[in-house]
This record gives C-alpha cells, sequence and structure tokens, in this order.
C-alpha cells in the first residue's frame, strides 16, 4: 500500500508542477492578458513575419498587441489593426515601424513617438509607417552590386 501512496504523491506533484509551468507560460507570453486597452489601426508595404499576437513596443517596452491583419484589395496593402493598453498615449504624429529583435529574432511593431502635444483617439489610423525590411533583397542587392562606383 505505501508504494500506492507514493505513486499518489508524486503524480500530484508532476500535476501541480504542470500547472505552474502553464500559468507561468501563458503570463509570460502576454495570453492570460486582458485585452484592455483601444485600438489603432495601421497600412504597410510589407508586413513580413508579423502577424495576430505580435507584440507593439514603444521604447522596447510592450504597450500593445496586432489583434487584426487584413489585405486592402484597393491598395494591395497590410491594413492591420493593433491594441494599445489604457494609459498610454501615442502622439498623433508618431510612426509605425516593423523592426526585428536581430538576424535570429523576429519582427514586432514599434511605435515612434513624434513631439506632438496632441494624440491618436481609439479607432484613429496612422498614415506614418514604414513595412518590413528584407534580409534576403539586402543580401541579393549587397552581392550583385547595384553597378555604381
Amino acid at each position: 500500500m505505501s508504494h500506492n501512496w507514493t505513486e499518489v504523491i508524486v503524480g500530484g506533484a508532476v500535476l501541480a508542477c504542470a500547472v505552474a509551468f502553464g500559468v507561468y507560460a501563458s503570463q509570460s507570453t502576454g495570453l492570460s492578458q486582458n485585452s484592455a486597452g483601444y485600438q489603432l489601426g495601421a497600412s504597410f508595404r510589407s508586413l513580413e513575419g508579423v502577424g495576430v499576437g505580435t507584440d507593439v513596443r514603444l521604447a522596447g517596452v510592450k504597450i500593445g498587441a496586432v489583434t487584426d491583419v487584413t489585405l486592402n484589395p484597393d491598395t494591395y496593402r497590410a491594413d492591420t489593426t493593433f491594441s494599445v493598453a489604457d494609459g498610454i498615449l501615442v502622439p498623433d504624429d508618431s510612426a509605425i515601424v516593423i523592426s526585428s529583435e536581430g538576424l535570429l529574432g523576429g519582427n514586432f511593431v514599434e511605435v515612434m513617438p513624434g513631439g506632438s502635444p496632441f494624440f491618436f483617439e481609439p479607432g484613429d489610423e496612422i498614415e506614418d509607417t514604414q513595412g518590413a525590411v528584407s534580409l534576403i533583397s539586402l543580401l541579393v542587392k549587397f552581392v550583385a552590386g547595384d553597378g555604381r562606383e
């Protein structure tokens, strides 16, 4: 009988560790955070490496996430909606850029704040955007050269 109690105790400990790991993983990835905040939009020429759930950062700090990505059939641009946490005011002359975490890292959406005393309202569209830069196309241009000296 003591052998069965040992198995029950060890099984319970393993289950408790699994639940604790699941809670930690959901909190560290932001899955458990509520989506409180307001929505802003932007249209990009290239949204390579960015999808729903991608971080939106300001000064390296996560302030929101991408909530929707659609292709605009008229302009052939990627229309993006993202959330910004309540209490974070984004100046209305800010730019939004697709940035990379490094050569092997993923992409994220970076807000480059402007200096305006006025701020975006919920539902506004940020006009000043810069899409993702493809490392492959940069390498091809570097290797092929552009013919200028």
